[in-house]
């Protein structure tokens, strides 16, 4: 009998004993550090048909592919393949990459590339400013990290939905993380990606407490 409860204890009770202790993590623990508030949002920017884009209500992962798109295009590939293909389905994220306006047609080559590996990209948005207004907004992400000359930046940023930068504050390698090098695909894969799944649980579980139901899968 004691050999019958023990496996009984094992397939029922240790199921719902972890359930219950990897939730409260979640409620109590899992939020993503904001390092900043007050980003600007994209009033100056349009995509290629002119149509404006924003921030509000967005979770947003922020990238700065600059004037030579084609030769920084593996920080667009990292992305579409680590990042965009998991996540794009979810409601209200995006991936929005930022662009000097001489660079629409440069971009085309990679966006070719982009499109043979997902079927969708509507929630990757490519928009493009004048080089002061894509300066102004960098800076308003409050990092240390800058724009080259061709205003190009390897790391990514996430964004979510009130304006404010989040990242990590106690990163063993770096201290802290204002934002995730694109270039580096093992950074992209298991910093960046387990990030977005935190960001996206604290949604989650947000809408859960107000018994909403709309943030599920497009």
């Amino acid at each position: 009998m004691t050999k019958k409860y023990i496996v009984l204890f094992l397939l029922f009770i240790v199921p719902i004993l972890a359930y219950v202790f990897f939730g409260s993590g979640v409620n109590n623990f899992a939020k993503l550090p904001i390092l900043a508030d007050n980003i600007l949002d994209l009033d100056e920017f349009t995509d290629s048909d002119g149509k404006s884009v924003t921030l509000k209500d967005k979770i947003t992962l922020i990238q700065f592919l600059g004037d030579n798109p084609v030769e920084r295009q593996v920080s667009a590939y990292n992305l579409v393949h680590k990042i965009y293909k998991k996540n794009h389905s979810f409601y209200d994220f995006q991936l929005i990459t930022i662009m000097p306006n001489d660079a629409q047609e440069k971009i085309k080559p990679v966006l070719q590339e982009i499109n043979m590996a997902v079927e969708d990209i509507s929630d990757w948005r490519f928009v493009y400013a004048e080089t002061r207004a894509i300066e102004r907004f960098h800076k308003s992400l409050q990092s240390p990290n800058e724009l080259s000359a061709e205003l190009y930046d390897p790391n990514v940023y996430i964004v979510d939905k009130d304006l404010n930068l989040r990242g990590r504050n106690d990163d063993k390698e770096s201290g802290i993380m204002y934002g995730y090098n694109a270039e580096n695909y093992a950074e992209i894969n298991n910093k960046l990606g387990d990030d977005i799944k935190v960001l996206l649980a604290e949604y989650r579980l947000a809408l859960k407490r107000n018994n909403r139901n709309d943030y599920l899968v497009q």
